[in-house]
């Protein structure tokens, strides 16, 4: 039930951000609720640049739109890394 909301999110943030899908039952997905304290599902968290959590959004109510701004504003602060 999920899915499509993250797939919407996911093709609103294409080409700003990157979107990675964690099984929340999976080790890999407990240990990343466990260290990113979500408690609740669906829920995305936005990272900075040093994997840094910047923003939380929780439950079925996720508003791509609103999202994508605050990845914009996210990646405007940070430096570009990828040229010498």
């Amino acid at each position: 039930m999920a899915k499509p909301v993250v797939d919407r999110i996911e093709q609103t943030v294409a080409g700003d951000a990157q979107v990675i899908h964690l099984n929340a039952l999976s080790e890999v997905g407990r240990v990343a609720a466990a260290t990113y304290g979500v408690r609740a599902l669906p829920t995305l968290v936005l990272l900075d640049g040093c994997g840094q959590p910047v923003a939380r959004y929780a439950g079925f109510e996720l508003v791509p739109q609103q999202i994508a701004e605050d990845v914009r504003k996210v990646n405007q602060c940070q430096p570009d890394l990828s040229s010498p």
